[in-house]
């Protein structure tokens, strides 16, 4: 470990033409990246891979063009204008398959930027709120500089990393990104109601964040013996561990634990995972591998979307042809709890947007992307109720469908559908 005493000085081990890994979500390592962008004139074609980040992604710019070429694995909203004018780009992958990019020398990684939690009494820090596709990166690349931060918990599992393997790093003492939820609006609500109808009792949960498995998550407090292996959780579990709802002991793999590969929330979410033996924070090529998945009993996937069309095309990475987010690990966990053992998946929207736009529709818009295919989709829940398209001709899909689009929109959908499928 080499121990410097700034980022400026830290990011001097990078070189034009090299390929960097950027740690992501809540573990994003500012004080590295806001360095590297700063030598921006000293660089040219720099090759940025990473996730969703937290943060001003400033080296997205176009005045930074000829200094970062940036390719994102998902969409956040600090890249999402560059992605949609082209002064950034998106990779199109499962995010179980994202490692497998990097192990299989698809792409190239020369230089891993990681924000990590102090070291152990026997050097080893860890990848804290953010596992994914880290170790994969690290890996491969020949030069590793973290951020070793006071207040990055120190989560258990794939992400520990010994100091002897940092190049440089720097010491900051800073709290991480934090996201409080709020309450659930009125839609949401009603959405997580019958979610968490759906959800039977020795459940293997996959939820993303946001309002909507926020809200199933607040119906699920008379469920029993749930247990979690999913992508992602946020604070809208910790009620359920809490009170001894989620203690997994219905799992087949992993019984006991929570298996994740990386967390989002608030400093109370972040001080549960510190040193938590419950918790499991594995390398996303196992977590979200469909043959891991579906070994649990009902695993029950919790995902969105943009729209659906009436025959069951999910597009839940693009507005036409406009990319918004990405492909992430919905198909991972369709697909997954598709397999398992009285698994359920379950894509849950609103049934319109807030300017009352349906978001059930005849035809996906020109160039929308289909995360999930119409063979894969099972459960789809709006506001007005769920419905379980599998095994279902293209008719009977879209009747299903329209009992559970917005009412203002019912009448122009079941036109569409004659003329398409007849009665």
């Amino acid at each position: 470990m080499k121990l410097v005493s700034s980022a400026a000085e830290a990011v001097k081990l990078v070189q034009s033409n090299d390929h960097i890994f950027i740690h992501g979500a809540a573990a994003t390592p500012q004080h590295l990246v806001n360095a590297l962008t700063d030598r921006a004139s000293e660089l040219r074609n720099v090759e940025l891979y990473h996730l969703h980040t937290e943060g001003v992604a400033r080296y997205a710019q176009p005045e930074y063009a000829e200094s970062f070429k940036v390719s994102a694995f998902f969409i956040g909203a600090n890249i999402r204008h560059a992605v949609q004018t082209g002064h950034a780009q998106y990779i199109p992958v499962f995010l179980s398959e994202i490692p497998l990019l990097f192990r299989r020398n698809i792409l190239p990684v020369d230089v891993v930027l990681l924000q990590v939690s102090p070291p152990d009494r026997h050097g080893f820090c860890s990848m804290g709120t953010s596992v994914d596709a880290a170790p994969a990166a690290v890996e491969k690349a020949r030069v590793v500089i973290a951020q070793i931060n006071q207040k990055m918990p120190r989560s258990l599992g794939d992400g520990l990393i010994h100091v002897s393997k940092f190049d440089a790093c720097i010491e900051v003492d800073e709290y991480l990104p934090a996201h409080d939820l709020g309450e659930p609006d009125e839609i949401e609500t009603l959405i997580g109601k019958h979610v968490a109808g759906l959800v039977e009792d020795g459940a293997t949960l996959q939820m993303g964040i946001g309002g909507i498995p926020n809200a199933a998550l607040r119906f699920m407090n008379n469920h029993k013996n749930l247990g979690i292996h999913t992508e992602m959780f946020s604070d809208g579990v910790l009620p359920l561990i809490e009170s001894g709802v989620v203690n997994g002991s219905m799992k087949r793999i992993h019984p006991g634990k929570i298996v994740s590969t990386f967390a989002m929330g608030t400093q109370k979410l972040y001080d549960f995972m510190h040193d938590n033996p419950q918790l499991a924070m594995l390398d996303v090529a196992y977590v979200n591998d469909t043959a891991v998945i579906r070994r649990n009993p009902r695993v029950t996937a919790i995902n969105s979307a943009v729209e659906i069309d009436l025959t069951g095309q999910v597009c839940a990475d693009s507005i036409g042809t406009k990319m918004y987010s990405g492909v992430g690990g919905q198909m991972d966990f369709i697909r997954g709890a598709s397999l398992s053992e009285g698994g359920k998946p379950i894509i849950a929207l609103p049934s319109q947007t807030a300017k009352g736009v349906s978001k059930l529709v005849p035809v996906l818009k020109e160039g929308a992307g289909v995360v999930t295919t119409r063979a894969h989709v099972h459960y789809i829940v709006t506001e007005y109720g769920a419905v379980d398209l599998y095994g279902k001709n293209l008719l009977q899909r879209a009747k299903a469908l329209i009992s559970i689009a917005h009412p203002d929109h019912q009448e122009a959908l079941d036109r569409a559908a004659f003329e398409r499928f007849g009665k």
